[in-house]
């Protein structure tokens, strides 16, 4: 049982509540401002999860969806620890991961883009994390998709995550985003969060962690709580 006091999120460097160039979080947002509450043991402790919440195949986005035969795109893995405010291993936090696929693409009666789905891609996983904090999931590199925010505007190829830590206040909403990737510049999403913080949201190209002849690996450690956090989707 954690019961150790949370460190505040370092709010210069997260996005803020309201961020114009990103047009639906004026809409979206709070109009007053956060409540700060104390910590208590509701807030220090809990929810805890086991391997029985976690489905055959969910660390393997290529497997967990397949109904007919492979799906197509280019397999990644992607792995890293989650880590506390000071640097230590996070074990047994619950990482989600949901994605386009491919194309660009969401399994998504709202997604109205006019690409192909795949019938044996999902787009969706999740994991505990092991003794030392590590998660690992088999992928493929979702695409780009347009999204209306503003002309000709492009998501870059993102991955997003969810992470319940060792209590309440270590629960994190983020996206993950490729190195490299032209992209970035142009994304309202990414720009949001402070020009320091936004290399926390992007993983690195990691020849140790790709498998030969099968698919290509990307690091990207995850902070979820105190000054150097992975910035929020708030």
């Amino acid at each position: 049982m954690d019961m150790k006091p949370f460190t505040p999120k370092d709010n210069e460097s997260h996005p803020p509540l309201i961020h114009p160039p990103y047009k639906s979080s004026t809409s979206r947002s709070p109009s007053k401002d956060p409540i700060i509450v104390p910590q208590t043991i509701s807030e220090l402790t809990g929810p805890t999860f086991d391997h029985s919440e976690l489905p055959e195949h969910s660390t393997d986005l290529t497997m967990n969806g397949r109904k007919t035969g492979e799906p197509l795109g280019e397999r990644i893995i992607v792995t890293g620890r989650i880590l506390d405010e000071n640097g230590d291993p996070v074990p047994n936090a619950m990482v989600e991961i949901w994605q386009a696929n491919s194309a660009g693409r969401y399994i998504d009666s709202e997604d109205h883009h006019q690409a192909p789905l795949d019938p044996n891609f999902l787009g969706a996983g999740r994991m505990l994390t092991d003794k030392d904090g590590w998660y690992r999931f088999l992928t493929l590199r979702p695409g780009a998709y347009p999204w209306g925010n503003h002309p000709n505007a492009w998501r870059p190829p993102h991955i997003h995550f969810s992470i319940f830590g060792a209590n309440i206040m270590t629960r994190l909403v983020t996206q993950m985003y490729f190195e490299g990737d032209p992209l970035l510049q142009y994304d309202p999403i990414c720009a949001s969060a402070s020009e320091e913080a936004r290399v926390r949201m992007i993983a690195d190209f990691s020849l140790e962690h790709t498998e030969e002849g099968f698919a290509l690996g990307y690091l990207w450690d995850i902070v979820i709580r105190g000054p150097k956090a992975t910035p929020f989707e708030d």
